[in-house]
């Protein structure tokens, strides 16, 4: 039987393997500056942050340790986003594996979890919008000379994604108890075919169904809406089933543009790790 830690390494490499991903890298497709094999490297150096959340360790401090083990190869950012998801999923499965419990999870996070938040952020790049003037002493691109500001503010990690949560849809999960997370976790659950299938298939219903924040801070709000409106075409047309080549072209279209739906890859991801958890999904 598997433990919560080996699951979410398990749903990052599901999630990377699952194909067609439109924009992302899949087992097809790699983009200019990140492969395949940087995001399998990535799953495997997550190993001991996922384990110390599984074990009981402080939501922030895992990260951090997930965060740098994923760094270890040289694609830089893979899964920045999915192990802000999973690692405090992690950390409820000890317990119970439910929105309500990861709520009580993330709410219960301290100014230290929020210091190691921080510290995570040195050591991969990681696209961020700039912040409003009044946010700018707690920019997270400046790592830990931002953790004074923190400290001076009482802000725990939970108050911080609080903060980011107008465009920002991992942050969202956090606020509002993993909605889409245990979405797609339902999705994977009834979809047909492979697990590697399924996991294309509820990629493509969560583009469908909200537009990508990382598309709308990259490229901006249209592009975002356009994105979505062409998935949710191919959706209405069950195109995975009946036109898998137009999906397969929809793919290929967005790696040449350099348009990359990473919100939506990393919400599937943590879809992933919920469906394998609540053994929903069979490997």
């Amino acid at each position: 039987m598997r433990t919560p830690a080996q699951n979410a390494q398990l749903a990052l490499l599901l999630e990377v393997a699952g194909t067609p991903k439109p924009g992302n890298v899949d087992r097809r497709r790699d983009l200019d500056d990140l492969r395949f094999e940087h995001f399998l490297a990535g799953a495997v150096g997550a190993q001991r942050g996922l384990e110390m959340a599984a074990n009981g360790a402080a939501v922030g401090r895992s990260f951090e340790v997930a965060i740098e083990g994923m760094s270890d190869q040289r694609g830089d950012n893979t899964q920045f986003g999915a192990l802000l998801l999973t690692v405090p999923l992690v950390r409820a499965a000890r317990e119970e594996l439910s929105p309500s419990a990861v709520e009580s999870v993330v709410e219960g996070t301290t100014v230290d979890d929020a210091a190691a938040f921080y510290r995570a952020f040195e050591h991969v790049d990681v696209f961020v919008s700039d912040p409003p003037e009044e946010m700018e002493s707690l920019d997270v691109r400046r790592g830990r000379d931002a953790v004074p500001t923190l400290e001076d503010r009482s802000l725990t990690l939970f108050d911080v994604l609080e903060r980011s949560v107008p465009g920002d849809d991992v942050a969202r999960e956090w606020v509002y108890g993993f909605e889409r997370s245990f979405l797609a976790s339902e999705l994977l659950a009834t979809a047909n075919g492979t697990p590697l299938d399924r996991t294309a298939a509820v990629f493509l219903s969560l583009l469908a169904e909200r537009p990508d924040t990382l598309i709308a801070k990259r490229h901006g709000d249209a592009v975002a809406r356009e994105v979505t409106d062409r998935a949710s075409e191919l959706l209405d047309r069950d195109a995975l089933e009946t036109e898998p080549e137009a999906v397969e072209t929809f793919a290929d279209e967005l790696v040449e543009r350099g348009v990359n739906p990473g919100t939506t890859a990393d919400v599937t991801a943590a879809g992933l790790f919920i469906a394998l958890e609540c053994e929903t999904l069979e490997i």
